[in-house]
């Protein structure tokens, strides 16, 4: 067996993001876009709103014109005409004179406010009484006021939410350019996995990775591919390894690191054209015996066996690489809430440790629960609310102190 090399802690691990390319862009539909990473900046071709218009129901005025008015001593203001939803008004308010308005209208020249209906009170069909002063823009926009032609909307590296998709709506994209989704090749092995819609014998177990793993790639942005399991062959690892590649922008092979499959899958992606392997080993727990090899301009991932293991190195390692080569501008940095642990928990030094824990709430606050079990439990993770690392140069956590926990 070949023993761990190039043992890497987490900082060193995420800093080889650089040594891969982003990927290309492609054109898509705006309402294909959420989600999506932009490839390229956006600045508005436009003014927006575009021209001066109402936020309130009511009478469009010179602001002036309502100075001092109150209950007891009302502004008289003449009504020369009503701007109509759509058009632009054919008319001018001057001092002493209003327009009627809805929300969204577009102001009337000469008019610098909005004063709201419920402050005014109708004397005849062309005269108005004024109970509450405005100030000049007072329940108006203008018409640069959200977004300005030529401003800078979004940066490359954004992903799109649905309030973005709102704001390149009303600026005219109909088409938008993001980074291509990557294709993550999965490739179950090991001689003992079977398909779901097998029944395992004695010793055998059921391909959880490949749907596990498929779930994070897709709620990472990314496109699973998944393979065939591929038995402790070299012949077979080999073939599929050159498949995958030639057709996927990243590989993740499971099992593969673990004793007995390791030094397989070792040899079979030394064996690949342009294979270097960066490092076999990282300073975690679960996860140590995960490996990364680049393979041209592609990353191929090593991961353990056990789907917990896998799951936890996902998280922390394999979705930064996803997020770089995917285009996003910073790096995704998954939710956290500060609790209290509820138990002591030691760790060894030299390593981080990853402890799943469920967050319940007492004495006003929220506490850490660790959910303990063995790295090959998947009840633990789907128990788990969260993940609690301990630093590598500590010997444990006490109880009762405050903790972050990463979400997941």
């Amino acid at each position: 067996m070949k023993e761990f090399f190039q043992v890497l802690d987490i900082e060193a691990v995420l800093a080889l993001r650089e040594r891969f390319n982003r990927l290309d862009g492609e054109k898509v539909r705006l309402d294909e876009a959420l989600g999506r990473v932009l490839c390229e900046d956006v600045a508005s071709p436009c003014d927006l709103p575009g021209f001066d218009r109402a936020t309130m129901d009511g009478f469009a005025v010179c602001a002036a014109s309502t100075y001092g008015a109150s209950e007891s001593n009302p502004a008289y203001l003449d009504v020369v005409g009503a701007v109509v939803m759509g058009q632009a008004p054919d008319f001018k308010v001057g001092p002493g004179q209003a327009a009627r308005i809805a929300t969204g209208g577009m102001m009337p020249e000469g008019a610098d406010s909005v004063v709201m209906v419920e402050h005014t009170d109708t004397l005849d069909a062309n005269t108005i009484e004024v109970h509450r002063s405005v100030a000049p823009g007072q329940h108006r926009v203008t018409r640069d006021e959200d977004v300005g032609r030529g401003r800078l909307v979004f940066a490359s590296g954004r992903v799109l939410k649905s309030q973005d998709i709102g704001l390149l709506a009303a600026i005219g994209h109909d088409m938008v350019s993001v980074f291509r989704r990557p294709r993550v090749g999965l490739i179950p092995t090991g001689d003992e996995v079977v398909p779901l819609g097998a029944e395992p014998g004695p010793g055998q177990i059921r391909d959880v990775n490949t749907h596990t793993l498929g779930a994070l790639v897709r709620e990472a942005g990314g496109q699973p591919v998944a393979y065939d399991i591929v038995a402790d062959r070299f012949e077979a690892l080999f073939d599929t390894f050159q498949r995958a590649l030639a057709e996927n922008d990243m590989v993740l092979v499971s099992g593969g690191s673990s004793v007995g499959m390791r030094d397989l899958t070792l040899d079979a992606l030394e064996a690949l054209e342009q294979s270097s392997m960066l490092f076999h080993g990282v300073s975690i727990r679960p996860g140590k015996p995960t490996m990364l090899a680049s393979c041209g301009a592609k990353a191929f991932w090593g991961l353990p066996g056990h789907v917990t293991s896998a799951m936890v190195v996902f998280i922390v390692l394999v979705r930064p690489f996803l997020d770089y080569i995917g285009g996003r501008g910073a790096t995704r940095m998954p939710d956290r809430v500060r609790a209290r642990l509820s138990r002591n928990l030691a760790s060894v030094q030299g390593r981080v440790d990853f402890v799943r824990v469920r967050i319940t709430e007492k004495e006003g606050h929220p506490w850490a629960e660790p959910v303990l079990g063995q790295s090959g439990l998947l009840h633990t993770m789907v128990e788990a609310d969260g993940l609690v690392a301990i630093d590598m140069n500590s010997e444990g956590l006490d109880q009762g102190s405050w903790v972050d926990v990463m979400l997941i």
